[in-house]
């Protein structure tokens, strides 16, 4: 079995990884296992540059081919906020619900026609000495919701409609059977494009 260090310490994200990537036989580390501290700054403009920082910064550490998504959701209505501040929206002290209900708040009154949004995901692939082996981006289209709905996911998934879904008044990223999930959101499109590649550079880990 292959190892693969994922950048991430966020329980729910890796459970999602590791559920896409199961048919490739990976064993998933996260950095929690290192010795050392994992905090890259990302400081970068897009999610491409972030995932480059955190799966470079990755490798050295570990000292073997690492993985970093760099996701988050566009809205049209907010010029594409919070676009890669996302996970960081409204400042520290806001988890994911409160962060959720800011963005809300910040497009009470917007039209239904208006409320287009897409979550953005970036995969990079990096081996140490920051060498990016593979970089892949895709997009899921959608619209907000006005209420959150649904237990499942994370996030901003409790407000997000996939577009294949915009005609289901029930439905959110947050209702959706994981396998459906997978299908249709913009990591399980991205780690499906990554998953003919990933064998051959894991193999680089001799």
């Amino acid at each position: 079995m292959a190892d693969l260090w994922i950048a991430s310490n966020n329980p729910k994200k890796r459970a999602e990884l590791a559920r896409i990537l199961a048919p490739l036989g990976v064993r998933l580390h996260p950095p929690g296992e290192l010795d050392a501290p994992f905090d890259p700054v990302e400081d970068q403009p897009d999610f491409a540059g972030n995932a480059r920082i955190k799966a470079t910064a990755l490798a050295d550490l570990a000292g073997q081919i690492a993985l970093a998504d760099d996701s988050g959701l566009c809205v049209d209505a907010l010029d594409g906020r919070p676009g890669v501040h996302s996970a960081r929206y409204g400042g520290p002290g806001l988890d994911d619900r409160g962060r959720l209900e800011r963005l809300l708040g910040e497009i009470v009154g917007v039209p239904r026609a208006r409320r287009s949004a897409r979550f953005v995901c970036s995969l990079c692939v990096a081996a140490p000495g920051g060498r990016v082996l593979a970089a892949i981006e895709e997009a899921c289209e959608g619209l907000l919701r006005e209420q959150p709905t649904g237990d499942g996911g994370f996030g901003y998934d409790p407000i997000f409609v996939p577009i294949e879904h915009a005609d289901d008044p029930a439905c959110s990223f947050a209702t959706l059977d994981a396998d459906v999930k997978d299908r249709l959101s913009h990591r399980g499109k991205a780690l499906r494009r990554l998953a003919a590649e990933l064998p051959a550079l894991l193999s680089l880990n001799g």
